[in-house]
């Protein structure tokens, strides 16, 4: 985006951009570029605050009146709101670990802790009327006995024409994730790295997610291997990475 910011100011259009990562925009030096505190994927904040998106909108808006350069970098004068922690949420009950440590048990684990959430779910659904739910084609409960299945060491078949396995699986892990997700803000707002720490620290989903990405990235086949390795587990959650 600095490159392209660049070849449009030689066209005569001025340009600004929202930076998430400082040091990516210092190494690039766009013509003019507003650096966010916010996660990435959300360069204009949380969601369902308007009037901080406006901000950061106008906030950006105003390094097209400032003279210098060859490159600008302002950083947004406000905080994340959801950076901290919500003192009033309590996640949805999920299933208590078990002392038996295989595969199996853990596969059992996420299939019966997918129904206990569906309460958490169906409350976030009627404040939302939407879900992010639904890559995969199957039904929630389908998805957890597909993923389940990959963590037994099953690799079972897509039950899908015109998807791989492996695509299947990539795109079920991504409705659990979603799934849970959406459950655990279905009461109360906390902030992402609250849902974050609750997804991949204490729950089966979680584990098993964990679990078959290391499965899949010891896997002979160079499609898992780039799944596990890309698209499973965020870089910040995987085990190890500090």
């Amino acid at each position: 985006m600095s490159a392209l910011g660049h070849y449009l100011e030689e066209e005569g259009i001025a340009t600004v951009a929202i930076s998430l990562i400082r040091p990516q925009t210092e190494n690039t030096k766009p013509p003019r570029a507003l650096w966010v505190p916010f996660e990435l994927g959300r360069p204009f904040g949380p969601p369902s605050d308007p009037g901080l998106q406006r901000r950061v909108i106008l906030a950006a808006l105003e390094l097209l009146e400032r003279a210098g350069g060859p490159a600008i970098i302002e950083d947004f004068a406000e905080d994340d709101p959801r950076a901290q922690p919500e003192p009033g949420w309590h996640p949805p009950p999920v299933a208590a670990a078990s002392v038996d440590g295989s595969a199996e048990a853990l596969a059992a684990r996420l299939e019966s802790e997918i129904p206990l959430l569906q309460g958490a779910h169906d409350r976030w659904f009627g404040r939302h009327g939407r879900t992010a739910i639904g890559l995969s084609g199957l039904g929630i409960a389908d998805c957890g006995r597909y993923v389940a299945d990959w963590v037994r060491g099953k690799a079972p078949p897509s039950p899908r024409d015109g998807f791989s396995a492996p695509l299947l699986l990539r795109f079920a892990v991504d409705d659990v994730k979603a799934y849970y997700l959406e459950a655990g803000a279905g009461e109360g707002k906390p902030s992402s790295r609250e849902l974050g720490d609750w997804l991949w620290n204490e729950t089966a989903a979680g584990a098993a997610i964990h679990a078959l990405r290391s499965a899949c990235l010891a896997s002979e086949d160079e499609r898992l291997k780039l799944i596990a390795g890309n698209f499973m587990v965020p870089a910040t959650r995987v085990r190890g990475a500090g």
